[in-house]
C-alpha cells in the first residue's frame, strides 16, 4: 500500500478567512456537493472537515495526511483467524509485510485484509469455502 504524500496548503488570504469564519460561526453543519450531488458526511468525516475549515478561518496553513492503522501480531492474528505463531511465520517468509518498531512487529490492517481476501478467493476457486490454506498451527 502506498501512502499519498502529505498535502500542505497555505493559509487563506485574510478576507477569505474572515468570510469563512463568519460562515462557520455557531454552525457545524456542512453540506458537501460532489459532481452536483449532495452527500451527508458521517460524523467523524464531518468533524474533520469542520476542523479543517475552522483552521483555515483562523488564517492557519494546513497539512493533510493519512494515518495507517498498525496492528500487533496478536491483534492481526485474531482478525485473520489464525494463530499468532503462524502469523509470525508468514511475516518471516514475507507473505504478509511487517514493520518493526524496535523489536516489535507491526502489521498494517490493510495488509491483513488483503491476505484475508486472497484466502477467500483461493478457497472459492478451490470449491471449498472456508477451507483455504491458512496452515493454522492451532488446527492440530
Amino acid at each position: 500500500m502506498t501512502l499519498i504524500a502529505p498535502r500542505v496548503t497555505a493559509a487563506l488570504p485574510a478576507e477569505d478567512a474572515q468570510k469563512l469564519r463568519y460562515a462557520l460561526n455557531g454552525s457545524d453543519d456542512i453540506t458537501v456537493f460532489v459532481d452536483g450531488t449532495v452527500h451527508r458526511l458521517p460524523p467523524r468525516a464531518r468533524d474533520a472537515v469542520v476542523d479543517l475549515l475552522a483552521r483555515f478561518s483562523r488564517g492557519e496553513a494546513v497539512t493533510v495526511s493519512s494515518v495507517e492503522e498498525m496492528l500487533t501480531t496478536s491483534r492481526a492474528a485474531e482478525l485473520a483467524g489464525i494463530s499468532h505463531t503462524y502469523l509470525r511465520n508468514m511475516t518471516d517468509r514475507g507473505e504478509i509485510p511487517v514493520e518493526y518498531r524496535g523489536t516489535h512487529r507491526r502489521i498494517r490492517l490493510a495488509d491483513v485484509m488483503a491476505w484475508l481476501e486472497k484466502q477467500r478467493k483461493n478457497s472459492t476457486a478451490d470449491g471449498a469455502p472456508g477451507h483455504g490454506d491458512d496452515g493454522d498451527a492451532d488446527a492440530s
